[in-house]
């Protein structure tokens, strides 16, 4: 599948996995309320097996952008996906960036069609209903396996 890039106010959301900081995204999630107590091996598994979407600030490092941000989509890309992981650092927050790579990530062409796309959040509601998420429907009709 071909990489993606999407440009806005001097930021720029990225598909290309090897454009990512892997240490950083990995040592951020580790520390997520979602992802403490998780081995970065296992983080690090969960992204190599997933539509990853980094989040970067334009023309700030060696290399012409600074990590800022991140999410992935677990997905078949018919039928089901999962959108997780999502973060914007604390010091960029109030410039709509999570708003940004949520765009990206369930606008992305092989994504629009899927007929399911799901996702978990204690605290960010109102920025995923704004993309047309709701309360799962039907949870009845859902069932969890978990290790936890």
């Amino acid at each position: 599948m071909e990489h993606l890039e999407w440009q806005r106010d001097g930021y720029t959301v990225s598909t290309d996995p090897t454009r990512l900081d892997m240490s950083f995204t990995i040592d951020y999630l580790a520390e997520t309320y979602w992802g403490k107590g998780t081995a970065k091996a296992t983080i690090r598994k969960s992204m190599a097996n997933a539509l990853n979407f980094g989040l970067y600030e334009d023309g700030l490092s060696q290399d012409g952008a600074r990590q800022v941000g991140y999410c992935r989509v677990v997905t078949d890309f018919a039928r089901f996906a999962w959108l997780s992981d999502v973060f914007v650092l604390d010091e960029m927050r109030g410039r709509n960036l999570g708003k940004f790579v949520v765009d990206c990530a369930v606008n992305h062409p092989e994504l629009v069609d899927v007929r399911r796309f799901l996702l978990a959040t204690d605290d960010a509601h109102g920025l995923y209903q704004q993309y047309g998420f709701e309360t799962l429907p039907n949870a009845d009709k859902f069932m969890i396996k978990s290790s936890l």
